[in-house]
């Protein structure tokens, strides 16, 4: 199956070398998971594979789906002997209630459709299981300091999610029950090099390695802007006046948020 998929591609072409799974989050995946020994899990969204690959090593069967081409390939040489699916989320080419959970990680703004992608994992799922998300809201997006070197860029970034309350809603319509939330902040040792991971190492949004391995940058970026941003940045940086703009921005929202929903019995 080969489809076109230019964001995903745009984004995985280096995603490997800044995208590693970091085993907090990965710990706490596994524990909102809560994987039973002989199930079967899926991940949405996969990507080139790291989480799928770290839920694998503490012995969980998985299968990832994904849709880029780029991708899909790097999951493949990361994961030998693991089930790979090129699909989207709003069409995944799997029978009825055949998962015994699934986990998606930076996934959901990509999606073409929400409720689509939803009702789809409602379909595949089992009755009893449990899929865990680790998304963003608009509102967090909007809190971080990357907003005063930023603007446009994290504007549009904000405009492709939504709020709590918003995705509660399309759980609900898909009849997704028992929906829980959990703030996730960002911690100085974190190994995956998402949008806000360098929250405490500003000197690292210099890298275009860095910010290659985030959509934001990436997709939703306004390159002048970005241009801009980086001097001001650097500037910040070598006065020490970036401690005061991470001040400004401080806030008890969360950095990212845990979402665990369950199909019911």
């Amino acid at each position: 199956m080969t489809t076109e998929q230019p964001i995903y591609n745009k984004i995985g072409v280096n995603y490997n070398k800044t995208r590693t799974a970091d085993a907090y989050i990965t710990s706490r995946l596994h524990a909102l998971l809560a994987p039973t020994e002989g199930g079967s899990y899926l991940d949405i969204g996969c990507g080139t594979g790291n989480y799928l690959k770290a839920m694998s090593d503490l012995g969980v069967q998985m299968t990832g789906i994904e849709p880029s081409d780029i991708m899909i390939e790097k999951a493949r040489a990361n994961n030998p002997g693991t089930t790979l699916i090129q699909a989207k989320a709003e069409s995944i080419p799997l029978p009825d209630n055949s998962f015994d959970g699934g986990m998606g990680t930076f996934t959901v703004h990509h999606w073409t459709s929400l409720e689509k992608g939803f009702a789809e994992l409602y379909r595949i799922l089992k009755p009893g299981a449990n899929f865990v998300l680790l998304s963003f809201t608009p509102e967090q997006l909007l809190g971080y300091w990357l907003c005063h070197y930023f603007p446009v860029t994290m504007k549009n970034s904000a405009e492709v999610v939504v709020n709590i309350e918003q995705m509660s809603d399309i759980f609900t319509q898909c009849g997704f029950t028992d929906i829980q939330t959990e703030k996730y902040f960002v911690h100085e040792e974190l190994t995956d090099h998402f949008l806000f991971s360098n929250k405490y190492r500003p000197e690292q949004y210099l890298l275009p390695e860095i910010r290659n391995g985030a959509s934001s940058f990436t997709v939703y970026a306004d390159e002048d802007e970005v241009q801009r941003g980086l001097v001001a940045l650097e500037a910040d940086i070598n006065s020490g006046k970036i401690q005061d703009i991470i001040q400004q921005y401080d806030n008890d929202l969360g950095d990212y948020l845990f979402y665990r929903i369950s199909k019911p019995h």
